[in-house]
């Protein structure tokens, strides 16, 4: 994709990376230690929404919801997300789907709904911090400098299923192929050659660097790089007013119809403050 050329090399001192990304019952630890309230529990502040109706100003998260029909994927008016995704009141990583929801059976599984400070706040408490892009994807490739998949050039080989995405026609259809229609537990898919596992689908995951569409060209310009830590600043010309940082891997809404940016040469991009159903992290340390 436009934003992930050029190809370029850059290196990369040691680092110790999770297998996996951060569970609920990890995260549940580090909020029952300090009291750490996140930002979809909290109401949103009337200053930073002007206009915005008191009734709307109410603490929440977005959820994805898949529309009863199928729906066109793409629109003339780039709103056709908007018949899958809604901000719920009351969503957040204790209440996935909304406030009726709750983590019962769901300890191993991603912890979602964070936002970039909730990560890097959970980050400083467990004594690490949240990998650079570069880092990540060092990580996600696992040797395989080229590779389109964290594990080959191949999708499923020999019929395995190696990565939690979307089965059957999104956004309605989901066939659960592999065993799961949503988020699946940690650690569920094989490793790749550094044991590291769901580098590619289940959850996107946020990484430190500030988004900019232009950063793969810029540091193409400089030569190799070693231990690149992103631009200083934000700018996606899709939303000028957005602070984004950058996320990677893709998760389980990801398809070829769609999103395929399980491709580990793919970059995504979020807004710093708001949380989802199918955004976590996983966190790295120095040796």
């Amino acid at each position: 994709m436009r934003d992930a050329r050029p190809v370029h090399r850059v290196r990369v001192s040691g680092f110790w990376m999770d297998i996996h990304e951060v569970t609920n019952d990890e995260f549940g630890e580090f909020v029952e230690a300090t009291g750490y309230v996140t930002v979809a529990e909290q109401s949103p502040q009337a200053e930073d929404f002007p206009g915005a109706p008191p009734e709307n100003l109410v603490a929440g998260s977005i959820v994805f919801t898949p529309p009863r029909e199928q729906v066109p994927v793409r629109d003339a008016s780039g709103t056709a997300h908007l018949r899958w995704w809604a901000y719920v009141p009351g969503a957040s990583w204790r209440h996935p789907s909304g406030p009726a929801s709750d983590l019962e059976g769901r300890g191993d599984e991603p912890v979602v709904h964070v936002a970039y400070e909730d990560a890097k706040a959970y980050a400083a408490w467990a004594g690490k911090r949240l990998p650079s892009e570069a880092e990540w994807e060092c990580a996600a490739r696992g040797g395989l400098a080229g590779a389109t998949y964290p594990w080959g050039d191949e999708f499923r080989p020999g019929g395995t299923w190696m990565a939690n995405t979307w089965q059957g026609r999104f956004p309605a259809e989901h066939t659960a192929e592999d065993g799961y229609a949503g988020i699946a537990p940690v650690g569920r898919y094989p490793a790749n050659a550094y044991g590291i596992h769901d580098m590619s689908g289940n959850v996107w995951e946020w990484c430190s660097d500030w988004y900019r569409p232009d950063t793969y060209e810029r540091d193409a310009a400089r030569g190799i790089v070693d231990d690149p830590r992103g631009p200083a600043d934000s700018h996606d010309p899709a939303e000028p007013g957005q602070i984004k940082r950058v996320q990677r891997g893709g998760s389980f809404l990801c398809s070829d119809q769609y999103c395929s940016r399980y491709i580990v040469g793919t970059r995504g991009k979020g807004e710093v403050s708001s949380a989802t159903n199918h955004i976590g992290f996983r966190c790295v340390k120095a040796p």
